[in-house]
């Protein structure tokens, strides 16, 4: 049983997690074989973020939907059948592994699908939370569900370093295959509380509707999620793919990391998103929408010496300082990162009511996440143009999200969610 402090979660909130765990390993895993594999085979960062851009394109596109089926369908329902599905995907893939059918393309389509079907999983998982907890338990509740995701994420590039080299593609995959089904066995057993809504409309007319309606309320009832949203959109636009594609086409051409060391350094970000989900009442204890800058502006000084660690002086004094540099910074950026993270949603979560959350929390994390794709394409390209003077990205990453940080001053400086509001009002003078 999950602890906080004295107090217990309950079962259904811990099956939920360890199913977590087991899908998100297994899905850890194969994109870290997957990728490895595009890198590999082009060795090209071009290619390598235009995949990761095409493939990403379907679960933007389908989120919102995600979004309103998980306000509409019983959540636990959802998660067994998209692990299910799941499964079933990475079934197909070992097939044509095996018959000898192995591309690029084919990478690319698989990796479409299992995006397509995380963006309609997510939802679900992200609005049971506050369903199955208690109001104050939700702080540490969402950074356990962000830790066990950055813990599967850490070992999964962990163990794909070594088996990659040792056993195979194939194999890796088998592996993930069987994660999801365990995983969808599990949540079988899980409760959430659902009300079933009645429509007397087409299925195509609801969604619109439902559409709509968490639309209205993010710009007119609170315009704060509003300007929340753009921001968030301005990073993942800039900033994002700096971790996405940046990082990983240092690690595996500019420092010319083995499998191990690849591992290793993708996975010392996700020990640090780890530690950021332990501490994440701690951490966001201090942030305020009027404050929020300040943690993005952190961001950008922590991009200065990961620049200077990939200076072609720093690369000709050998591996290993230019290696340590990078990482002890990245993983710094990590730690605030997750913190931020933790506390947008909490916020979203709290401000948001339950029957509305699933349409709220997807429109947030599309626009979000919309702009991902072009930002990884042009973060690809510059990448590419850059190659010999690798620093130059990252220093465009620091000039980026330096003046994002201004922005965000200007755009949420005035604001105060109306939690905030409310525990204000609740602290004794």
């Amino acid at each position: 049983m999950i602890r906080e402090n004295t107090r217990l979660f309950n079962k259904d909130f811990g099956l939920m997690v360890l199913g977590q765990i087991v899908s998100i390993l297994g899905s850890a895993i194969l994109r870290f074989a997957l990728n490895l594999y595009v890198l590999d085979v082009t060795g090209r960062a071009d290619i390598f973020a235009f995949v990761l851009a095409i493939s990403a394109i379907p679960g933007i596109v389908f989120m919102p939907i995600g979004g309103v089926v998980a306000d509409r369908v019983n959540r636990r329902n959802l998660m067994v059948i998209f692990d299910f599905a799941n499964s079933a995907i990475v079934l197909s893939m070992i097939l044509l592994i095996g018959a000898g059918f192995m591309s690029v393309t084919l990478v690319g389509v698989v990796l479409a699908i299992l995006f397509l079907i995380s963006s309609m999983y997510q939802p679900a998982v992200q609005a049971s939370v506050p369903v199955l907890v208690k109001d104050e338990q939700l702080t540490s509740a969402n950074g356990i569900v962000s830790g066990v995701g950055s813990i599967s994420s850490l070992m999964g590039p962990v163990i794909g370093g070594v088996l990659y080299k040792a056993i195979g593609l194939q194999t890796l995959v088998a592996v993930s295959c069987a994660a999801f089904l365990l995983s969808a066995v599990m949540e079988i057993f899980i409760h959430i509380p659902f009300i079933k809504k009645k429509s007397d409309k087409a299925i195509v007319q609801t969604i619109l509707d439902d559409m709509r309606i968490g639309i209205r309320y993010i710009i007119r009832e609170n315009p704060i999620l509003f300007k929340t949203i753009l921001l968030a959109a301005a990073l993942n636009m800039l900033l994002s793919p700096f971790i996405i594609v940046g990082v990983p086409y240092v690690l595996r051409v500019t420092m010319q990391s083995n499998d191990i060391m690849y591992g290793i350094g993708l996975g010392i970000g996700q020990l640090s998103m780890v530690l950021g989900a332990i501490l994440a009442s701690a951490l966001t204890s201090r942030i305020t929408y009027s404050t929020l800058y300040k943690y993005i502006l952190a961001l950008a000084v922590l991009l200065l010496p990961m620049a200077v660690a990939v200076t072609p002086w720093m690369l000709g004094l050998g591996y290993w300082p230019s290696f340590t540099t990078f990482f002890f910074f990245e993983a710094l950026f990590m730690l605030i990162n997750t913190g931020i993270n933790i506390y947008a949603i909490t916020t979203i979560q709290k401000e948001t009511p339950n029957e509305m959350l699933g349409k709220v929390m997807s429109i947030v994390f599309t626009v979000a996440q919309c702009v991902v794709p072009l930002g990884q394409a042009l973060y690809g390209t510059v990448l590419e143009l850059f190659k010999s003077s690798i620093y130059i990205a990252v220093l465009m990453a620091f000039l980026s999200t330096a003046i994002i940080a201004l922005i965000g001053k200007k755009l949420l400086g005035s604001f105060s969610p109306r939690i905030e509001d409310a525990a204000a009002l609740d602290t004794p003078n």
